[in-house]
């Protein structure tokens, strides 16, 4: 992560997209920790000559990365107070780290917001381009910490099933989900609900269909395999709740996979409730409800 002499930040790492907001949250993230607009913050990732980073999966890009950016800010802070430490017309002068914050695109004092500076005047004042510093997560590092806690989610399903057609649908979902801190809520939601429809498709729809003569897959096209269609999904409903993670330096949490898992029971025990029938195989279909 660098600051440059205009003011803006950048964040390079080899962490990837694939859809579930890491350009946003890594600039979000950023720019909250450096005190910058989220205009003023580049972030550069996807590419393997860049700064190492995890597999986008298992529910652990964001905190990864974040914790990561977190570590890299505390670094560039000590930098920039030791490139003033001993400017004598720097109002930093001699400060610690604990002494002071960051807002409006500089370093200030924790109890005197108006005694500080901010990173452009530093740079310019001693001549430099940029100022660098590398950040890394390592949650193995400190083994006397107690370990992270995982997202928790309780999932709710209204379903009605046609008795005399045994056809099955589902009316409602709602899901309360404990992610520790929700750095973007609207994404977090998207996450959820996408991951829901997932669930609704393994329960009612998606099954792969063998040729018991040939072994291939009889339903290889979506015009024979069956996903969710926008007839098929529901109301879906999203409740954040809990509080941040006591472990990670940002006291979030990752939400993946949690989006997917539940939501075939939560359907199950609905079937169960609505007809009495205990439903333990995927997709669940007419002839079981018959």
């Amino acid at each position: 992560m660098s600051i440059r002499r205009d003011g803006t930040a950048r964040v390079r790492s080899a962490a990837t997209d694939l859809g579930t907001g890491t350009y946003t949250i890594a600039a979000q993230v950023t720019a909250e920790l450096l005190g910058l607009d989220i205009d003023q913050v580049q972030v550069e990732i996807g590419d393997s000559d860049l700064p190492p980073a995890p597999y986008s999966g298992g529910s652990g890009m964001a905190t990864s990365l974040s914790g990561a950016i977190h570590d890299a800010v505390g670094k560039l802070v000590r930098a920039f107070l030791d490139l003033v430490g001993d400017d004598e017309s720097s109002p930093l002068r001699g400060r610690s780290p604990d002494d002071v914050t960051t807002t409006n695109g500089g370093i200030h004092g924790v109890d005197a917001p108006s005694i500080g500076e901010t990173y452009v005047d530093m740079l310019a004042r001693h001549g430099l381009p940029e100022t660098t510093a590398d950040g890394e997560r390592n949650p193995r590092a400190n083994g006397v910490s107690p370990p992270p806690s995982g997202t928790f989610a309780a999932w709710f399903a209204e379903v009605r099933v046609d008795a005399e057609l045994g056809l099955l649908r589902v009316a409602r979902i709602v899901s309360a989900v404990d992610a520790g801190r929700i750095l973007n809520e609207k994404l977090a939601r998207s996450q959820m609900i996408g991951g829901a429809v997932m669930g609704i498709g393994m329960t009612l729809l998606e099954e792969t269909v063998f040729d018991p003569e040939t072994g291939r897959i009889a339903n290889a096209t979506f015009g024979d395999y069956l996903i969710p269609a926008n007839a098929d999904v529901p109301d879906l409903d999203v409740v954040f709740v809990g509080t941040p993670d006591t472990v990670r330096p940002l006291g979030i949490k990752g939400i993946g996979e949690i989006g997917v898992v539940g939501v075939s029971a939560a359907i199950a025990n609905a079937v169960y409730h609505a007809t009495g029938r205990r439903i333990r195989s995927l997709p669940i279909t007419v002839e079981q409800l018959l």
